[in-house]
């Protein structure tokens, strides 16, 4: 019997911190009737909402989900450790986002991977679900604990934790799934039998059938990953969840191909998703139009393993900027290869909103480059950021690794030599000039040609990042930051880590260990503890390996055969290229079933895109380099050889940027903001409304300057948790509208909570008047003494002349006289307060301050308050 909830989190969301994280509110949240449903999952991202809401994967799932009927995937996120206590205080468990319905009521659980270090949350989120640990412990009246991911395809550390691990892509292998969970109750199966039917599944392992990578199960013997053989006929979420301002990287993700075939010997990835997949260009466009229309979102980004070997890239950049110029919606693009930015496309970012620009050679020296098959040169590096300084960028990213195989000290000093010559490259008299060398450690990963080699110590990483910090010290506009040395350790530890490693896993969730991968609460001691406790020599997993003995993940199958990683790693020995299969022959890795003689992954339907013509951005880039021979000066405005017009002259272009400052029409908008809206802190609320005016259409003026912003004037700023009956803010339009188109379209585009009341015109000037008193309920959730006490709190207060009150801000401390801002007060009912506070002379407080001065050390819990009105001079 599952015990009975007194509180959930709802009930409790004014007590926890951040609570916007927990109300659910989000624009494109999806909500169903659960009992139209006949199986539901949650998503968990086994981290803050903050990191998790950037995770595009989710979003996949999410809407590969809920688009068929009768299946409903919610969200779910590893609380903090503040709001953890809170909830465990409380007895509430950790809940679904959209319904809040308890995790242990679900059908089933599902964990995206994607780093070893989250392994402890994955524990945490089960233990704050009110769920038994372990897979031996649960029965079929629990749900099904579920993961995916990247480390999905070395599941074992985890192994005693989850049901069944989904190897792949699982767009197509998370719904099939789900579509079982029925008939598994209708026959009444035991947990072992549902396991046995999901065994049947492609993609999915079920870690109970095996032990010490031998099968337990017969005809079981291993585990061949899921893929989804057409991009474009793939879910894809035109809407999805919109952060309410606090995601890491908070913009639409648009995923343009899947899989790559560059061969980075040290990547993961590379292996683990081949073989390539692109969706074609009509179906970005689609997607890209309707899912900025629909989201909101002020930046778009362009995302794959590979973005610049994209086929067409210049011409999917091109497509894409006419739009985002016209709404000031920045583009952009993951970590390049040097080269794959054309003129034609630096030009266009160069009017946008411009982000970050970011390069990764990975190692310094060529030679190191060949080992690890980078296949990019020196001179392609430097090319690349005189092209990035000369578009107006003033910041470069260098990404790169330490201890990687064979590297030498030379090789190290070659990292600084490399920054120092990209910092060159920039045109004398740059101001804000800034050069980034990012250093993270290497660290073996299964299914690559390096799984076999060993990762350098702690104590070592810290010799070779002081030795490259100190080649670079001469250099100001060079800043150096790095990977913390003990992530790397524990990641290394666990990435190619068996079975064995569990109770580590556990036994550090007990001491404490979690949000690992977060520099201020890693706490590599706990770490140590738990490894001597469980006799586990941690250093071990760190040596190298064996290429004769089996490895723990060989019955979990990627595509990428074993026999040629063990070609590419003997190639790397002997510093060998090898070229993109997608540009030469075929390397017989295993991935293309239709290529390989003997496949690893045999998948029908699936076609590579093999010996495809030379990418759109070569021929652009070897179009410039004849036309800087010939001396001609428009060599930045060519494309394939042929002269491309200006943005400006083109038709259907957005206009110029002093169009965009233009006032036409100047609207305060009058909203309420209750239920979950209320837990929207000032700063959120201006991002929500920033994407619902995107949403509707509207079009706002902009701010001039490098960074413009829509001219949007608030009134005073609510506190969180206070619902209001009557808020506005104030908006400049560069186009003219009547009131009522404005409240109609933007009341369309406002999620759960928000609701547009009315729609005053104003005059041109931007001074907005301010109210000079606003009215409040506050109703007490109390009875008896209790309620007493506190309705005499405020009597007394009202009766004083004077009430000193101690107040601490950012700016400092000091005592404020609160008495003359109570401007009247009503008892509306034995539980009710009318109170006017007055803010004449600009002498705003926090409402929820003063009702918390007056009712000393009350909980949040214990009272409501909301604005019902707003008083003008």
């Amino acid at each position: 019997m599952r015990r009975s909830i007194i509180f959930t989190m709802r009930h409790i969301l004014r007590l926890l911190p951040k609570p916007s994280h927990f109300a659910g509110a989000e624009w494109g949240a999806v909500r169903k009737d659960p009992a139209r449903v006949s199986a539901r999952v949650a998503l968990a991202f086994p981290d803050l909402y903050e990191v998790g809401m950037s995770y595009l994967g989710q979003k996949i799932l999410s809407e590969a989900v809920n688009r068929r009927e009768g299946l409903w995937a919610e969200r779910v996120y590893a609380p903090s450790k503040e709001a953890a206590a809170i909830m465990r205080e409380h007895g509430a468990p950790l809940c679904t986002l959209e319904s809040d319905t308890p995790l242990a009521e679900l059908d089933a659980l599902a964990f995206h991977l994607t780093h070893e270090l989250c392994y402890t949350n994955v524990l945490f989120i089960l233990d704050m679900a009110g769920l038994p640990l372990h897979a031996a412990q649960r029965d079929a009246s629990h749900p099904l604990v579920l993961a995916g991911g990247g480390c999905a395809f070395n599941a074992e550390p985890l192994a005693p934790f989850v049901d069944a691990f989904v190897l792949g892509d699982g767009e197509e292998v998370l719904p099939d799934i789900l579509e079982m969970i029925p008939g598994f109750k209708a026959r009444g199966l035991s947990r072992r039998e549902q396991l046995e039917e999901l065994a049947k599944v492609r993609g999915v392992y079920v870690p109970s059938f095996f032990e010490d990578g031998k099968p337990l199960l017969e005809g079981y013997d291993s585990v061949e990953k899921a893929v989804v053989a057409d991009l474009d006929a793939a879910p894809f979420p035109l809407l999805p969840t919109v952060s309410c301002g606090q995601a890491v990287h908070d913009r639409m993700s648009l995923e343009i191909a899947r899989g790559c075939t560059r061969g980075c010997r040290f990547c993961q990835a590379g292996m683990i998703y081949r073989p390539v997949r692109e969706r074609s260009l009509p179906e970005l466009s689609r997607l890209a139009d309707e899912g900025l229309t629909v989201s909101g979102y002020e930046e778009l980004s362009f995302l794959s393993l590979s973005t610049g070997d994209f086929s067409s890239l210049e011409s999917l950049f091109e497509q894409s900027a006419g739009r985002c110029l016209a709404d000031q919606v920045a583009i952009s693009l993951p970590s390049l290869r040097a080269g794959t930015l054309t003129p034609r496309m630096l030009s266009l970012m160069a009017k946008l909103r411009r982000t970050g620009a970011t390069v990764a050679p990975e190692a310094g020296s060529a030679r190191l480059r060949a080992v690890i098959n980078k296949g990019i040169t020196e001179e392609d590096i430097l090319a690349h950021a005189t092209r990035l300084f000369a578009s107006g960028w003033q910041s470069i990213k260098l990404y790169f690794m330490i201890g990687l195989p064979t590297e030498t000290d030379e090789d190290l000093l070659a990292i600084a030599d490399l920054a120092v010559k990209v910092l060159r490259c920039a045109p004398p008299g740059a101001k804000r000039l800034q050069v980034t060398a990012a250093l993270s450690t290497f660290v073996p990963k299964p299914h690559t040609p390096f799984q076999w080699e060993a990762q350098i110590g702690r104590e070592e990483t810290e010799r070779r990042l002081a030795l490259v910090r100190q080649a670079l010290a001469p250099y100001k506009k060079i800043t150096m930051r790095w990977h913390e040395p003990g992530m790397s350790w524990l990641e290394g530890v666990f990435s190619r880590g068996d079975r064995a490693l569990a109770p580590a896993v556990e036994r550090a969730y007990r001491l404490g260990a979690l949000f690992c991968s977060w520099v201020d609460m890693l706490d590599v001691s706990l770490w140590e503890q738990a490894f001597e406790e469980c006799s586990i020599d941690a250093q071990a997993y760190l040596d190298a390996r064996d290429p004769e003995r089996p490895l723990p993940w060989d019955h979990l199958r990627c595509g990428v055969g074993k026999a040629y990683q063990l070609r590419e790693r003997k190639r790397a020995l002997e510093e060998k290229y090898t070229q993109d299969c997608r540009f030469g022959s075929c390397r017989q890795c295993g991935a293309c079933p239709e290529l390989c003689p003997e496949p690893e992954l045999h998948t029908p339907g699936v076609r590579p895109r093999v010996n495809l013509p030379e990418p759109e951005w070569k021929a652009s880039l070897e179009a410039e380099r004849v036309a800087q021979a010939a001396g001609d000066r428009e060599a930045g405005e060519l494309e394939a050889g042929v002269a491309v017009e200006r943005a400006s002259e083109r038709p259907g272009q957005p206009q110029p940027r002093e169009e965009l400052t233009h006032r036409a029409a100047h609207f305060r908008v009058w909203f309420s903001k209750t239920g979950p809206a209320a837990y929207l802190s000032q700063l959120e609320l201006a991002n929500v409304l920033e994407r619902a005016l995107r949403r509707s259409e509207l079009k706002p003026a902009f701010s001039a300057g490098f960074h413009p912003m829509p001219m949007i004037t608030f009134g005073w700023a609510l506190p969180v948790g206070v619902e209001s009956l009557e808020e506005w803010f104030a908006l400049f339009l560069r186009e003219p509208a009547a009131s009522a188109e404005v409240s109609s379209r933007l009341d369309a585009a406002l999620p759960e909570g928000l609701r547009v009341t009315r729609v005053d015109e104003l005059g041109m000037g931007k001074k907005v008047a301010q109210p000079v008193a606003e009215e409040f309920l506050l109703e007490f959730l109390l009875e008896g003494d209790e309620l007493a006490a506190r309705m005499e709190q405020w009597r007394a207060f009202w009766a004083r002349e004077n009430f000193p009150w101690f107040s601490v801000t950012k700016k400092g401390s000091r005592t404020v006289d609160i008495r003359p801002l109570a401007a009247a007060m009503a008892q509306e009912s034995p539980n009710t307060l009318r109170l006017t506070f007055s803010w004449a002379g600009n002498r705003y407080v926090s409402p929820l301050k003063l009702v918390k001065a007056v009712n000393e050390d009350i909980s949040f819990k214990d009272f409501t308050l909301t604005k019902i009105r707003q008083i003008f001079e």
